[in-house]
């Protein structure tokens, strides 16, 4: 990654997850990227919230105590004294091929002698496999202590804004964007997902008219009667309907949601706040039968 921001922290975890599963434990220091401790925010960060969803414990280093991480160190140590040393790559792309292949190597093939002259791989097969899909938590939404706009986004893509257009992409042609100055930049906002950062085009001096209208809220979504029942989330996070499982999230296991089909969606909420919406893969077919009772059974803590 080219700088170790929040984001590509995150997007890396997630990636380890992935491939060797994922962990019971994290351990790291107290980066702002890691956690909000010592941070100005109130919290918690991504990296925790991905944590909590996975149901991993994050463990915090004690300040002024870098022995605690000792083993990264020697990583560390290794990988500069075995791989990089002497080595010039032609590009980002063949010095991550040739990392991943001596990764590989370290582990797959090479035998380490504190564990009984044999690869680490033969450790690791020796641990369960996690079940299950890597949560993600939901984007977090865009900071509302600074002044925000709203801006509909025109035919071609951009939004007027103090009298300069910026780019939010053809693909939002007709969606209402928010708008946010700070620090001489301008970022747009969908849905609470940063699209867009620029630096600001218009006159300092003709933003507070850009903001005057202040934030203006999208209007409320209409009602709409949709045929729904009640499911009780397993204890992976997931729910059953149709002969098909979807995702909830581990948060709400062993918890009543609602499950209900507006058209080819499925939407699975919490009283008034929908939480997921998949699309739909079950059969057709046997809709029918599975919203043959269509308020659920709310009387019965283990609805199935």
């Amino acid at each position: 990654m080219a700088r170790a921001t929040a984001r590509p922290v995150c997007d890396a975890l997630g990636l380890a997850m992935r491939r060797p599963g994922v962990p019971d434990q994290v351990l790291t220091d107290n980066g702002k990227v890691f956690t909000a401790r010592f941070g100005p925010g109130p919290g918690p960060v991504l990296f925790d919230r991905i944590c909590t969803e996975n149901g991993i414990t994050h463990l915090l280093t004690a300040p002024r105590s870098p022995t605690t991480t000792g083993k990264v160190e020697h990583w560390h140590k290794t990988l500069r004294g075995e791989f990089l040393t002497g080595k010039v790559f032609a590009s980002l792309d063949d010095a991550q091929t040739q990392l991943d292949g001596w990764v590989r190597h370290y582990h797959h093939e090479r035998p380490h002698q504190s564990i009984g002259r044999v690869p680490p791989i033969e450790r690791f097969q020796l641990a369960a496999q996690s079940s299950g899909p890597v949560e993600a938590p939901p984007p977090e939404p865009a900071d509302i202590g600074v002044p925000v706009t709203t801006r509909r986004v025109s035919a071609k893509g951009t939004i007027s804004f103090a009298a300069a257009q910026y780019k939010a992409g053809v693909w939002l042609a007709g969606q209402e964007v928010e708008v946010v100055c700070e620090g001489g930049l301008v970022q747009l906002h969908h849905r609470a997902v940063l699209i867009a950062t620029h630096a600001r085009r218009h006159a300092p001096e003709k933003q507070a008219a850009g903001r005057q209208r202040g934030r203006r809220l999208p209007p409320a979504p209409k009602k709409v009667t949709a045929a729904s029942v009640i499911r009780k989330v397993d204890s992976s996070g997931n729910v059953c309907f149709a002969g098909t499982s979807y995702r909830v999230g581990n948060t709400y296991r062993r918890r009543q949601v609602q499950v209900a089909i507006v058209g080819d969606t499925v939407e699975i909420s919490v009283g008034e706040q929908l939480i997921r919406s998949h699309r739909g893969r079950h059969d057709r077919t046997r809709e029918h039968g599975a919203l043959a009772n269509p308020g659920g059974r709310a009387n019965r803590i283990n609805a199935a």
